[in-house]
Protein backbone atom coordinates (compact mmCIF):
# COMPACT_ATOMS: atom_id res chain seq x y z
CA UNK A 1 0.00 0.00 0.00
CA UNK A 2 1.16 3.50 -0.83
CA UNK A 3 2.60 5.35 2.29
CA UNK A 4 0.48 8.45 1.61
CA UNK A 5 -2.65 6.31 1.45
CA UNK A 6 -1.68 4.61 4.77
CA UNK A 7 -1.37 8.02 6.46
CA UNK A 8 -4.76 9.06 5.11
CA UNK A 9 -6.42 5.85 6.36
CA UNK A 10 -4.81 6.24 9.80
CA UNK A 11 -5.94 9.87 10.00
CA UNK A 12 -9.52 8.97 9.06
CA UNK A 13 -9.60 6.11 11.61
CA UNK A 14 -8.14 8.32 14.37
CA UNK A 15 -10.57 11.18 13.67
CA UNK A 16 -13.53 8.77 13.57
CA UNK A 17 -12.52 7.28 16.92
CA UNK A 18 -12.11 10.76 18.43
CA UNK A 19 -15.55 11.89 17.21
CA UNK A 20 -17.16 8.72 18.60
CA UNK A 21 -15.47 9.20 21.99
CA UNK A 22 -16.51 12.85 22.22
CA UNK A 23 -20.08 11.89 21.30
CA UNK A 24 -20.18 9.14 23.95
CA UNK A 25 -18.80 11.52 26.56
CA UNK A 26 -21.39 14.19 25.73
CA UNK A 27 -24.28 11.70 25.91
CA UNK A 28 -23.02 10.29 29.22
CA UNK A 29 -22.60 13.72 30.84
CA UNK A 30 -26.01 15.00 29.81
CA UNK A 31 -27.86 11.84 30.80
CA UNK A 32 -26.10 11.65 34.20
CA UNK A 33 -27.19 15.11 35.30
CA UNK A 34 -30.57 15.67 36.84
CA UNK A 35 -32.50 18.82 37.41
CA UNK A 36 -32.94 19.90 41.02
CA UNK A 37 -36.59 19.89 42.09
CA UNK A 38 -38.44 22.05 44.57
CA UNK A 39 -40.65 20.73 47.40
CA UNK A 40 -43.75 21.53 45.36
CA UNK A 41 -42.44 19.45 42.44
CA UNK A 42 -41.79 16.51 44.77
CA UNK A 43 -45.37 16.28 46.01
CA UNK A 44 -45.85 13.09 43.99
CA UNK A 45 -42.34 11.67 44.60
CA UNK A 46 -42.08 7.89 44.62
CA UNK A 47 -40.50 6.18 47.68
CA UNK A 48 -37.04 4.82 46.91
CA UNK A 49 -36.40 7.12 43.91
CA UNK A 50 -33.44 9.54 44.04
CA UNK A 51 -34.06 13.24 43.57
CA UNK A 52 -32.09 16.45 43.93
CA UNK A 53 -34.08 18.70 46.23
CA UNK A 54 -33.53 22.45 46.34
CA UNK A 55 -35.05 25.21 48.46
CA UNK A 56 -34.52 27.14 51.68
CA UNK A 57 -34.07 25.62 55.12
CA UNK A 58 -37.29 26.65 56.86
CA UNK A 59 -36.72 28.83 59.91
CA UNK A 60 -37.45 27.18 63.26
CA UNK A 61 -37.21 23.61 61.95
CA UNK A 62 -33.51 22.72 62.23
CA UNK A 63 -32.61 20.18 64.94
CA UNK A 64 -29.24 18.45 65.35
CA UNK A 65 -28.75 15.23 67.32
CA UNK A 66 -25.15 14.09 66.94
CA UNK A 67 -24.58 13.61 63.22
CA UNK A 68 -28.34 13.48 62.45
CA UNK A 69 -29.77 16.74 61.13
CA UNK A 70 -33.51 17.16 60.68
CA UNK A 71 -35.11 20.18 59.08
CA UNK A 72 -37.69 21.21 56.52
CA UNK A 73 -36.90 22.55 53.07
CA UNK A 74 -39.43 24.97 51.66
CA UNK A 75 -39.96 26.73 48.35
CA UNK A 76 -37.72 29.76 47.86
CA UNK A 77 -40.81 31.98 47.99
CA UNK A 78 -42.24 30.23 51.07
CA UNK A 79 -45.25 27.96 51.22
CA UNK A 80 -44.84 24.24 50.56
CA UNK A 81 -42.15 22.46 52.60
CA UNK A 82 -40.98 18.87 53.04
CA UNK A 83 -39.24 17.15 55.98
CA UNK A 84 -35.60 16.15 55.48
CA UNK A 85 -33.41 13.87 57.57
CA UNK A 86 -29.68 14.12 56.82
CA UNK A 87 -26.88 12.16 58.46
CA UNK A 88 -23.33 13.44 58.22
CA UNK A 89 -21.53 16.76 58.35
CA UNK A 90 -23.01 19.95 56.97
CA UNK A 91 -21.13 22.79 55.26
CA UNK A 92 -20.07 25.74 57.47
CA UNK A 93 -22.51 28.22 55.89
CA UNK A 94 -25.47 25.86 56.53
CA UNK A 95 -28.18 27.50 58.64
CA UNK A 96 -31.88 28.25 58.66
CA UNK A 97 -32.95 30.50 55.80
CA UNK A 98 -30.10 29.43 53.51
CA UNK A 99 -30.71 27.85 50.14
CA UNK A 100 -29.52 24.24 49.87
CA UNK A 101 -29.37 21.39 47.37
CA UNK A 102 -29.37 17.80 48.64
CA UNK A 103 -29.77 14.39 47.00
CA UNK A 104 -32.67 12.61 48.71
CA UNK A 105 -34.87 9.53 48.61
CA UNK A 106 -38.37 9.47 50.02
CA UNK A 107 -39.00 6.87 52.73
CA UNK A 108 -42.30 5.16 53.54
CA UNK A 109 -43.20 7.78 56.19
CA UNK A 110 -42.92 10.63 53.68
CA UNK A 111 -39.64 12.01 55.02
CA UNK A 112 -36.90 12.72 52.50
CA UNK A 113 -33.65 11.07 53.60
CA UNK A 114 -30.52 12.90 52.44
CA UNK A 115 -27.65 11.00 50.90
CA UNK A 116 -24.47 11.37 52.98
CA UNK A 117 -22.08 14.09 51.73
CA UNK A 118 -24.59 15.39 49.15
CA UNK A 119 -25.70 18.54 51.00
CA UNK A 120 -24.56 21.77 49.34
CA UNK A 121 -25.26 25.21 50.76
CA UNK A 122 -25.70 27.97 48.22
CA UNK A 123 -24.25 31.24 49.46
CA UNK A 124 -26.55 34.24 49.12
CA UNK A 125 -25.79 36.58 46.29
CA UNK A 126 -24.51 40.00 47.25
CA UNK A 127 -26.76 41.40 44.53
CA UNK A 128 -30.11 40.32 46.00
CA UNK A 129 -32.18 42.47 48.31
CA UNK A 130 -33.22 39.71 50.73
CA UNK A 131 -29.90 38.23 51.82
CA UNK A 132 -30.10 35.54 54.47
CA UNK A 133 -27.41 35.39 57.13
Amino acid sequence: MDPARKRTVRLVVALTAAVLLVGALAVTSFSASSEARTPKQLADAQPGERYQLTGRVQKGTYVRRGDLHTFRIQERTGGVSVPVSYRGSVPDPFREGREVIVTVTKDASGTFVGERDSLITKCPSKFTKDQQS
